[in-house]
């Protein structure tokens, strides 16, 4: 949808404040939607620091800055304590809330897991998995489903068909609706976390979570025990994240990982790992249902390089278009609208000093908007990553996946996921919202639609002609 495309479509996003409100407007308006809260100063000026209710806050959108932050000085900073306190009473000191060493470690155990080879080895079970989910959608086609849903059980699909190849064991709608019951009950945040104040006290939050934490509780001792009993009866055990986590031994002591370590990472990634990845299929989905001219270009791209062979990383790479619609969905609503980090020790960022103790925001939601760095920023425009376009855009001005030492280590497991997954969609299933479905992004740790995404889905009339696939 180039310049002067007779189709332009602006999705739902909150209007920025026109300044900053009061210290309730800020903990309602947080705890509500943080999306909220952004002032247009936040969407136009690359740097915007002052002090409130968090103390010194720096809230960064020049690239520059953000790869100091990120890459150059990131041993400088840490994730802040308010990130701690929402995600770490669920998810423990995981991968995605360790710090120092215990993080290292993790990351060294975790990353051959999440290599090329690996990766590319996992592309015949995604497509399997993407097939399922069209037999499923078509088995009684024309029903209005919820697409945030079908993605749901797509990812928990792969997820447990590679990242814990004996399977979870539990019914995935039910593992579904536990994980949508965590981020609910843990998202909103909390006053009493904004302020700092003692754990001791109850958050209403930690309380509405503690079933969906007993029900991932019960998942992971059961994946835990069948695993630990197959190793030590010396069966072979596959190569998937639960051995490595199991096998993993500290370097230096040779200590393996507590038990405790080892079911936080679990929780992370039956929980974040693959709410990231179906909310960002849900508003792609969402978004080309909305945009005729791009999801028509789409169909033709998909019906001409994608047949019956499973689909590979060769063929994705004749797929530039579905690569690029996906981007900008995440352009658009990025699966983590926001990250923080503490200065450790005083520093200087674009020319400011930062005292130690400072938290520097970085929030996608803001970045991927910003006046300065994005032509039309509110319209979904793919061609903005199509391959002549893309390297264009600065490395540190786009981070749907974080960067630095802490980018998400599932990042090419992710993209590859997806386009599977929209590419084997496309292909057979013709997708409309339903009459009067209306929904808006919600932040709740991370971005989610804040309805079902209703949608009517069919086969493709031309199905009848080719077969089914």
């Amino acid at each position: 949808m180039t310049q002067g495309a007779p189709f332009r479509l602006r999705p739902p996003a909150p209007p920025p404040r026109a300044s900053p409100p009061d210290l309730f407007g800020f903990l309602s308006a947080a705890r509500a939607n943080p999306l909220t809260t952004w002032t247009r100063a936040h969407y136009e000026k690359p740097i915007v620091y002052g002090k409130g209710v968090m103390g010194r806050v720096l809230v960064v959108n020049d690239p520059a800055a953000i790869r100091h932050v990120l890459l150059d000085n990131a041993a400088n900073y840490r994730k802040d304590d308010l990130q701690r306190r929402v995600l770490a009473p669920g998810l423990g000191e995981g991968l995605l809330t360790a710090e120092g060493e215990q993080w290292r470690l993790l990351r060294r155990t975790l990353a051959p897991l999440f290599n090329a080879r690996n990766v590319t080895g996992f592309a015949p079970i995604m497509d399997e998995a993407a097939r399922r989910l069209v037999a499923r959608l078509l088995r009684r086609e024309g029903r209005v489903r919820d697409a945030a849903l079908e993605m749901t059980r797509v990812t928990l699909d792969v997820l447990e068909r590679t990242i814990f190849t004996h399977g979870l064991d539990r019914d995935p709608d039910a593992l579904s609706r536990a994980i949508t019951r965590f981020f609910e009950a843990v998202g909103p945040i909390d006053p009493l976390d904004v302020l700092g104040l003692p754990d001791f006290l109850p958050r209403i939050g930690r309380i509405r979570a503690r079933p969906a934490m007993r029900f991932f509780e019960e998942v992971v001792n059961e994946l835990v025990g069948r695993r630990k009993a197959l190793i030590e009866a010396g069966g072979n055990a596959p190569r998937d994240l639960l051995t490595l986590l199991l096998e993993a031994r500290d370097p230096e002591t040779g200590e393996p990982l507590d038990e405790l370590s080892v079911r936080a990472n679990i929780v992370t990634f039956i929980g974040a790992g693959h709410e990231t990845t179906a909310n960002a299929l849900t508003w792609t989905l969402y978004l080309l249902a909305r945009a005729p001219d791009a999801l028509a270009r789409l169909v033709a791209e998909v019906d001409a390089h994608v047949t019956d062979a499973p689909l590979d990383p060769a063929t994705h790479a004749r797929l530039p278009w579905l690569k690029a619609v996906i981007e900008e969905a995440m352009r658009l609503y990025p699966p983590v609208p926001f990250m923080s980090r503490e200065a450790l020790s005083e520093d200087r960022i674009a020319g400011i000093r930062v005292p130690a103790g400072t938290l520097v925001t970085i929030a996608p939601w803001v970045l991927h908007r910003h006046r300065t760095l994005w032509k039309d920023p509110e319209v979904f425009d793919p061609e903005r990553f199509t391959p002549e376009n893309r390297e264009s855009i600065d490395r540190f001005a786009y981070l749907p996946f974080g960067a630095g030492p802490r980018v998400c280590i599932g990042q090419s497991f992710s993209m590859q996921e997806m386009m599977t997954v929209l590419a084997r969609l496309v292909r057979s299933v013709s997708f409309e919202l339903a009459p009067g479905c209306e929904v808006a992004p919600l932040h709740r740790v991370t971005l989610r639609p804040d309805t079902p995404v209703l949608m009517r889905m069919r086969a493709r009339p031309d199905q009848a002609a080719r077969g089914m696939t």
